[in-house]
């Protein structure tokens, strides 16, 4: 992805320190562009995807599917948009298609990929991939077990009033806001396609 080598590390080695169920942490020996050496650790992630659901009314409004879920290593209840990790192999249109409907019932009609956002670059291989979806249909939700969520919908502006107060702190949700605000504006359009 870069063209700049003389920004570059080059891993020298590397050692597994754990292995999980689905994540790896790897302590690499790395060489700098000055030549130095010197270590880091960070997480594998398999990629994981992001649902922003569009509930659009005949009058032109919009409201939004989000999700509330309590998040163990912050010890909170967290406001999110739908998301889950990529099986092995999954395509990540496909994962997002599996996972609205497994988290919320729904599933969509028309489909637009907006991005790609790296959430923890220092330490982390993961990437999520970021879309939105449109003409839903309401269904039943087919939760993982051990798997427990409230979803709900929102406005745009109640989503975006959230991200400013402190209510919303999910990295991947703010980034969501941003693009949902850009493309209901008008600013920032998206390429759909049946499901």
């Amino acid at each position: 992805m870069s063209s700049d080598p003389h920004l570059q590390e080059t891993r020298v080695s590397s050692e597994e320190v754990l292995r999980g169920g689905f994540l790896q942490v790897l302590r690499d020996t790395v060489r700098l562009p000055d030549g130095a050496q010197t270590y880091r650790e960070y997480i594998v992630h398999p990629g994981a995807v992001m649902i922003i659901p569009l509930i659009e009314a005949e009058d032109g409004s919009v409201r939004v599917l989000m999700e509330r879920q309590y998040r163990y290593p912050v010890g909170n209840v967290m406001i999110e948009f739908p998301a889950g990790k990529l099986d092995a192999g999954e395509a990540p249109l496909v994962c997002a298609q599996r996972e609205l409907r497994e988290e919320t019932g729904y599933t969509a009609r028309q489909w637009a990929r907006a991005g790609r956002l790296h959430p923890g670059i220092s330490y982390s291989t993961e990437f999520i991939e970021i879309w939105f979806a449109r003409g839903l249909s309401e269904g039943k939700s087919q939760l993982d077990e051990g798997e427990f969520l409230e979803v709900f919908s929102a406005t745009p502006q109640e989503i975006l009033d959230w991200c400013r107060n402190g209510q919303i702190t999910d990295g991947k949700t703010l980034t969501g806001a941003l693009w949902l605000q850009n493309v209901l504006a008008g600013a920032w359009t998206l390429e759909w396609r049946e499901a």
